[in-house]
């Protein structure tokens, strides 16, 4: 694992993301001291997009808004 101050990890963070993307572990030191650690998220816990929208399908045909437009529900959170 390597080790990077945190003035570089802020200057060269796009390089950084690609490598923690291709699975390498970055700690962060500030004053020599570690941080935080980069590393890649964890994919289990990553939804399907495709399970996401049908998701997202079934809310919205169980809930509707029966003729309201955003609009009155801003003027009614207004109030």
């Amino acid at each position: 694992m390597e080790t990077i101050g945190a003035y570089e990890a802020k200057t060269h963070l796009p390089q950084l993301l690609e490598r923690v993307a291709k699975g390498e572990r970055i700690t962060i030191t500030k004053h020599g001291v570690p941080v935080a650690t980069l590393q890649p998220a964890d994919s289990s816990k990553r939804t399907p997009v495709r399970d996401v929208i049908d998701q997202l399908k079934q809310f919205r045909s169980a809930h509707r808004l029966d003729g309201l437009s955003v609009r009155d529900m801003i003027a009614e959170g207004r109030r």
